[in-house]
């Protein structure tokens, strides 16, 4: 072991010790752990999610039917040193939120949960509607009136996904419970483990990969619609002010609006419930 690393851990043992010692000195006094009204909280991390089927329906100028029970999944990025590049940090599916403690239990946040949602290709879904373009058009092959007709989602016919960002721009409110005590630890100011809850709300602003019927896409970041979601989850504090943080989550979301290509009538609407598992790393301090 290098004489570095040998020094760095005496000084740690050493200023663990004498933490110690001034605590027995001073009756054990209050831990810094056991409040939290008026801290700051931040986290970042990461996520993967499954999706429910979806009915979605495309509308433009020459066409407007709906797919039924549209299959979909994430995109996930693996492990990767992207979620620490400022230049590349929209690139895996993250989570990002600040909070502020209202009492000891409750805090409330604004976040984003920037996830990505991706049509499954080539499966074979039902469809109503019809699409009547002009014989110029690449997608004219695709003309009829379809009745319940199963169509496959070839890429010539339709690609859809929101990979820049099915982005969840969220608000709402959290518990927080300290359960140190049923795992024997007494000194929380050097590991607490806290049981977490809580009900967020927002707004959808994705930017939408869509190519429907050969037109061109649409390739801006839009507001499509509205989100709601509960959470629940496991919060390990280290040293007071560092901590890992495991969530499930679980929500709805509604997007009547999407865009999907660059002439101005052509959107698409669908709603779908998910699921999502989450792990963070994140800071906790005072002002």
């Amino acid at each position: 072991m290098k004489p570095q690393i040998i020094k760095a851990l005496l000084l740690f043992c050493i200023l663990t010790t004498s933490a110690f010692a001034q605590e027995v000195l001073n009756g054990n006094p209050e831990r810094y752990t056991a409040h939290n009204n008026g801290k700051f909280f931040v986290y970042w991390g990461g996520n993967r999610e499954s999706y429910s089927k979806s009915d979605i329906n495309f509308s433009g100028n020459g066409y407007n039917f709906t797919l039924y029970d549209v299959e979909a999944h994430d995109k996930p990025k693996g492990w990767t040193v992207d979620y620490v590049n400022p230049c590349r940090m929209t690139i895996p599916q993250t989570n990002l939120r600040v909070g502020y403690y209202i009492s000891d239990h409750y805090s409330i946040g604004i976040g984003l949960d920037h996830m990505k949602y991706v049509m499954t290709q080539n499966n074979s879904v039902n469809m109503n509607g019809y699409i009547d373009l002009p014989a110029g058009d690449a997608g004219s092959v695709f003309n009829g009136t379809y009745n319940n007709v199963p169509v496959v989602l070839t890429e010539d016919f339709l690609t859809f996904e929101h990979t820049d960002g099915l982005n969840f721009v969220n608000a709402g409110i959290s518990r927080i419970d300290d359960f140190s005590k049923y795992f024997g630890i007494s000194n929380t100011d050097i590991v607490q483990i806290n049981l977490t809850e809580g009900v967020y709300g927002g707004f959808l602003y994705p930017k939408t990969n869509a190519t429907v019927l050969g037109k061109r896409r649409h390739d801006d970041f839009h507001i499509s619609g509205y989100g709601v979601m509960a959470e629940a989850g496991i919060n390990l504090t280290f040293f007071k002010h560092f901590f890992v943080l495991g969530e499930f989550k679980t929500g709805y979301i509604n997007m009547p609006y999407i865009r999907t290509t660059y002439e101005g009538a052509d959107r698409a609407s669908q709603h779908f419930s998910y699921f999502q598992k989450m792990i963070s790393v994140g800071g906790i301090f005072r002002l």
